[in-house]
């Protein structure tokens, strides 16, 4: 079975040395390693060194360097519209908090087709409709955290480590602030209020 690696993205792609073209939705799209058959038979074993997104036109590249071109599957979703677009914005906020996946369009959202999705959308007062097509999403920021991870968590340290030297003497002074605030509060709903505040007052002074 012929052995891809690399990925040829649309714009490279030339068109004499597609022998054959596969159709995939987008969970295939987003795998690394897959045993997949093109419309023709070219049977293909994707070994991909990292994840990627194979998006439509784009091409698998075969060992005798060969093309198979990808074409992104129809698939069921909801089309989530509003007439305030601030509705569409929460919508997407909630999605995002919950690692949902949608693709945006300048006037709708497209959601995967399943009820407890529709039943958000509707209630953040979005209108639904299930529609047929392909389903392209934007692109998570999951994949590279990982990659920086360590970088970020020695940052990180040396920055808690700063702020939290900074917060005890910050809550050092709120505190003597506090206190300064409470003394002045206790004067001013004092018996005598006024007299005794200024007295007080120029005593300190």
């Amino acid at each position: 079975m012929p052995r891809v690696t690399t990925i040829v993205r649309k714009p490279a792609v030339k068109a004499d040395r597609v022998v054959d073209t596969i159709t995939l939705d987008h969970a295939a799209r987003n795998r690394r390693h897959a045993a997949l058959k093109g419309a023709g038979g070219t049977e293909i074993h994707l070994d991909l060194d990292m994840e990627t997104t194979i998006n439509d036109g784009d091409a698998l590249r075969l060992e005798d360097g060969q093309l198979v071109q990808v074409k992104a599957a129809a698939e069921s979703l909801l089309e989530v519209r509003a007439e305030n677009p601030l509705r569409l914005m929460r919508l997407a906020w909630h999605l995002g908090s919950n690692h949902g996946l949608a693709e945006m369009t300048a006037d709708a959202l497209y959601i995967e087709n399943n009820p407890a999705l529709a039943e958000l959308a509707r209630g953040q007062g979005c209108t639904v409709t299930p529609v047929e097509r392909p389903f392209k999403p934007e692109r998570g920021t999951h994949v590279c955290d990982h990659d920086h991870g360590h970088h970020h968590h020695g940052h990180a340290h040396s920055y808690d480590h700063g702020h939290s030297h900074g917060h005890d003497h910050a809550h050092e002074h709120t505190h003597d602030h506090d206190h300064h605030h409470d003394h002045a509060h206790r004067h001013e709903h004092g018996p005598g209020c006024g007299c005794g505040h200024h007295h007080g007052h120029k005593h300190d002074h």
